[in-house]
């Protein structure tokens, strides 16, 4: 049997990793398991979003549309509008349902990528490094190969983009670029956008803008959106530029796969085209639920207030022990651990899970080795997900397995 050959290029997804590093080690049973190492909503779904499912069940009799309804797509717009403080985008022509971001991300690679235009080579995807796995393996199924900009720690851990030579560019035909970020939770400035925008403009290349952890935020400043910046700069119609976000930790219903795109129309369109053959539409039921949820703003801000403080007890527990600070948003600590311990990332990880029963993810599981060093490299991210006494917990427990390494 033969199969497509780029599968073989893609790694395993870190928790594959991590599954591998805890292989025959058994967590001391006098403690309870407790994990900051995947970064899924454990807050409540809100009521009226599971009622809106249970009232919808109907939607299940008939085949979705690839498009949406038209009800999704202008709820989707208003909410942009008013997040942002923009014009509301074409509901028609701007907006896209998708089942998720995650799903779009990488579909998105299939649509834009252009093997036939490049002719110094395979055509490039460019990555932050750190980064979401999903990049690198749409890169790859794409025919394209990712390259990696790698994350500069005296700008806020945004990607080091002068670094990046001009023949690279040349073959760049997408970027990809999470704000806020994970795992750093960095917030990209419009001094950012505005380089981002000069180099679409220069090399021609598509900005994929993953923005799914926009609403949970730190400071009384809403993060700054790529559309928003796109338009504060003069760019109206989005050129070369889709934005993606969903309802997953917005409103606590990651199983609900409810997301979109929005941006450049003629991408829109394309991407549209794809995805009727690629058969992606969202159930109706979801649909129906999303556009309560998109058109509802007081879950959200509870939702957020539950990190505020949650963040707030837990990181200063935290920085007594390791090289950690309150991120601008998302909801994720990235510790450095090497700073006051003579330790790895992967050893800190696998014997904090060995002697306290925590799970925390290695930052060399979410980098690669890029220009001669892993920017994740003795680096933890933790996932502060669960609600605030199980963090609390858990923090405590690393407090105690730091003074230990420390004793």
């Amino acid at each position: 049997m033969t199969f497509n050959p780029f599968l073989s290029k893609l790694q395993p997804y870190p928790f594959e990793k991590l599954k591998q590093l805890f292989a025959n080690i058994t967590p001391n049973p006098d403690y309870k398991a407790i994990s900051l190492g995947i970064g899924e909503p454990k807050h409540p779904t809100p009521a009226f979003i599971r009622e809106a499912i249970s009232a919808n069940l109907d939607g299940l009799a008939g085949y979705p549309a690839t498009a949406g309804s038209e009800s999704l797509r202008k709820a989707i717009s208003g909410w942009l509008s008013r997040r942002y403080s923009i014009p509301a985008p074409d509901a028609a022509t701007q907006i896209l349902p998708v089942n998720g971001s995650r799903e779009a991300l990488f579909a998105l690679a299939q649509t834009i990528i252009n093997p036939l235009e490049c002719i110094d080579g395979k055509p490039l995807i460019l990555c932050p490094n750190p980064f979401y796995q999903i990049y690198e393996g749409a890169a790859y199924l794409s025919g394209a190969e990712p390259y990696f900009a790698n994350a500069d720690p005296a700008r806020n851990f945004a990607p080091d983009y002068k670094s990046v030579p001009e023949a690279i560019w040349k073959r760049v035909q997408l970027l990809y670029i999470c704000s806020p970020g994970n795992p750093t939770g960095a917030v990209l400035t419009m001094d950012d956008w505005k380089e981002l925008f000069a180099l679409s403009d220069r090399y021609g290349f598509v900005i994929a803008a993953d923005e799914c952890y926009s609403e949970i935020y730190f400071k009384e400043e809403a993060p700054l959106g790529s559309l928003q910046a796109a338009r504060a700069l003069g760019r109206n119609n989005y050129e070369r530029l889709i934005t993606l976000s969903s309802l997953s930790k917005r409103s606590n219903v990651p199983g609900m796969r409810s997301g979109f795109v929005a941006g450049d129309a003629e991408i829109i369109k394309q991407f549209l085209l794809y995805r009727t053959y690629h058969g992606s539409a969202m159930c109706p039921t979801i649909q129906a639920a999303s556009v309560l949820a998109w058109n509802d703003e007081s879950h959200v801000i509870e939702n957020r207030d539950k990190y505020i403080k949650k963040f707030a007890q837990v990181t200063p527990l935290l920085e007594k022990v390791l090289d950690v600070s309150l991120p601008d948003a998302a909801f994720y600590l990235w510790a450095r651990v090497d700073q006051h311990h003579a330790i790895t990332d992967t050893e800190f990880a696998r014997r904090l899970y060995e002697e306290y029963n925590v799970t925390v993810l290695p930052g060399s599981y979410l980098a690669r080795e890029a220009h001669g060093i892993n920017p994740g490299q003795n680096r933890i991210r933790m996932a502060l997900v669960a609600e605030v006494e199980e963090c609390m917990e858990a923090a405590q427990r690393i407090v105690a397995f730091c003074n230990k390494l420390s004793a």
